[in-house]
């Protein structure tokens, strides 16, 4: 099965069931909350999200190929937080993936669409356009 298409599986299922055989064992990942390196820490930070979260849905608008090892995508993810009022949580945002020659997802860079700040605002209630 190609790349895109697991990944595109991921998605629909996210967070469980991931393809972790994508990833190279140093995988790089960085997005506006987190940075470091290595496919065991990714797996830890998917397992917070797991234990944490509530009615999570990463809604994948688009997914492709830019070049032959780079693959970009679109998404909104949506959840609600473990708070006792239950706060309806979103974050659009898109992903870019680095392949390596051995064809393992090498780097996994997430950019928000709207600020840190928007999203803790949402927490209280208050939504805000990116």
């Amino acid at each position: 099965m190609d790349v895109l298409e697991q990944l595109r599986q991921d998605y629909q299922r996210f967070p469980h069931q991931q393809s972790y055989h994508l990833y190279a064992e140093d995988v790089y990942f960085k997005d506006p909350l987190n940075e470091f390196r290595g496919l065991s820490r990714y797996q830890n930070m998917i397992g917070f999200i797991t234990r944490w979260f509530q009615a999570i849905d990463l809604d994948l608008h688009a997914i492709e190929y830019v070049s032959p090892s780079q693959i970009h995508t679109r998404w909104t993810l949506n959840w609600v937080a473990p708070l006792p009022w239950k706060p309806a949580m979103s974050i659009p945002g898109r992903s870019e993936l680095t392949l390596n020659d051995s064809g393992k997802i090498c780097a996994h860079v997430d950019y928000w669409d709207c600020s840190r700040w928007a999203v803790v605002q949402q927490v209280f209630g208050v939504r805000s356009e990116p």
